[in-house]
C-alpha cells in the first residue's frame, strides 16, 4: 500500500461524500433546474464533474491531462440514480489508479497538464480536491435556490 492510500485518501473520500450527500436530496425533477441566464442546470454541473474525474482518472493512467472526455449518455443528467452510479464507478476507478501506483511511482512520476505545469501524482490528487470544492461551492448556490438545505458536511 503506497502511502497516499495509507495517509490521505480516507480523507480524501470525506470529500467525495460530499457528493453523495447532496445527490441524496435531490429529486431528478430538481436536477433540470437552471438559473437565469446561460448557466448550466444541476444535472449538467453533476456531468461536468464526473467528466472532469474522468479526465483526473485518466492523467493518472497515461500521466497527460486532457479535458476533452464527454459523456454523451442520453438522460445522464436527468437521473439522480444514473449519476450515482456513474459516480460511485468513477469512485471506485480513480481509488483503484491511485491503488496501482508504487511508492516509487509516487515520487518519481509526473503528469504533464500542459505547457510548463508539470506535478507530481500527489498535487495531481490536490487540485482534483479542489475541482470537486468548486463543483461544491457551485452546487450550494442552486440548492439555496432550491430551497433545499445543505448537507452538514
Amino acid at each position: 500500500m503506497n502511502s497516499v492510500i495509507a495517509e490521505y485518501y480516507s480523507l480524501f473520500e470525506l470529500y467525495q461524500s460530499m457528493r453523495n450527500q447532496m445527490m441524496a436530496i435531490l429529486s431528478d425533477e430538481e436536477l433540470a433546474f437552471r438559473p437565469d441566464g446561460e448557466n448550466l442546470s444541476q444535472g449538467a454541473l453533476c456531468r461536468e464533474i464526473g467528466e472532469i474525474q474522468v479526465a483526473y482518472i485518466q492523467s493518472f493512467e497515461t500521466l497527460r491531462q486532457d479535458f476533452s472526455y464527454r459523456n454523451l449518455e442520453p438522460g445522464l443528467e436527468g437521473s439522480v440514480e444514473r449519476l450515482q452510479a456513474w459516480f460511485q464507478d468513477l469512485d471506485g476507478r480513480l481509488r483503484a489508479v491511485i491503488e496501482g501506483y508504487s511508492e516509487e511511482d509516487l515520487q518519481n512520476k509526473v503528469i504533464d497538464r500542459g505547457p510548463d505545469f508539470i506535478i507530481s501524482p500527489r498535487i495531481q490528487l490536490e487540485i482534483y480536491k479542489e475541482a470537486l470544492l468548486i463543483f461544491y461551492g457551485k452546487s450550494s448556490v442552486y440548492l439555496k435556490m432550491l430551497g433545499k438545505p445543505l448537507p452538514e458536511q
